[in-house]
């Protein structure tokens, strides 16, 4: 089980980018995909979750109306489009997969099963 994520790069302040998460190995047609991310110094912080319909996302409150969740599940990939990016938004950010129960908890990132390697994002001032 792979999960790999890109799309990451440096960008001015007021900028966008798109992060793509290829998942192979298995399919997850019916688990939930989230984002994470890591700014130097700090705690790893949930960023955005969506359900396997794509019917429900979630978005930790820094980034509602600026980023969107969204997956294929015909081809297993879950994208992060990031608008409006600010400094604060740098980090390393991950992808990563959780079973479909317990959707309320998709914050937390214990309840991930399955990690992707990171991209790093490097938002300039």
């Amino acid at each position: 089980v792979q999960l790999q994520a890109s799309g990451g790069g440096v960008v001015q302040a007021g900028g966008s980018l798109r992060l793509s998460c290829a998942a192979s190995g298995r399919t997850f047609s019916n688990y939930v995909m989230g984002w994470f991310r890591q700014a130097p110094g700090k705690e790893r912080q949930s960023v955005a979750a969506i359900t396997w319909s794509g019917g429900s996302a979630y978005y930790v409150d820094s980034v509602k109306g600026r980023f969107t969740i969204s997956r294929s599940n015909s081809n297993n990939t879950m994208y992060l489009q990031m608008n409006s990016l600010k400094p604060e938004d740098t980090a390393v950010y991950y992808c990563a997969t959780k079973p479909p129960w317990r959707v309320s908890r998709w914050y937390e990132g214990r309840e991930y099963e399955y990690w992707g390697q990171e991209t790093l994002v490097t938002v300039s001032s």
